[in-house]
């Protein structure tokens, strides 16, 4: 098994986990842009399992019901999202890799919600809800 690792922008919250992921995607949902500021997130699927925070717990925001947004407290970078209807995985933010070129997207999910001025062009399938396990 391959460990791969990751962390916030000022390093104060760290985590590692065992390869392989569940899943890689594009959300294009509006309460992933919001909590990123971007027009799309960039998850992977990780199973719980294989998955350890090593630095700074990240502090919690419960974005709605059931779903907890994880981040770091000092410099407020966006680390996990956390939802029950998921208990056996955790999904995290790719550019937050160590080395984000290993991320390889499979697909796009809500992409009813995508905006309609940004458009990945590629040929992965799309969902327009959930797909590939987000």
């Amino acid at each position: 098994m391959t460990t791969k690792k990751g962390h916030c922008l000022c390093g104060e919250v760290t985590f590692e986990y065992e390869e392989p992921v569940n899943w890689q995607a594009y959300c294009h949902c509006e309460s992933c842009r919001r909590n990123t500021s971007s027009p799309v997130a960039a998850f992977l699927g990780v199973p719980r399992s294989a998955f350890r925070w090593t630095g700074t717990p990240p502090r919690i925001y419960e974005s709605s019901p059931a779903v907890r947004r994880l981040f770091c407290g000092r410099c407020g970078s966006p680390m996990a999202f956390d939802a029950d209807r998921y208990p056996q995985e955790i999904h995290l933010y790719a550019a937050s890799l160590d080395d984000p070129e290993d991320y390889r997207p499979e697909g796009h999910v809500h992409c009813a919600e995508r905006l309609s001025w940004f458009d990945v062009a590629d040929e992965l399938p799309r969902f327009a809800r959930s797909g590939s396990g987000q």
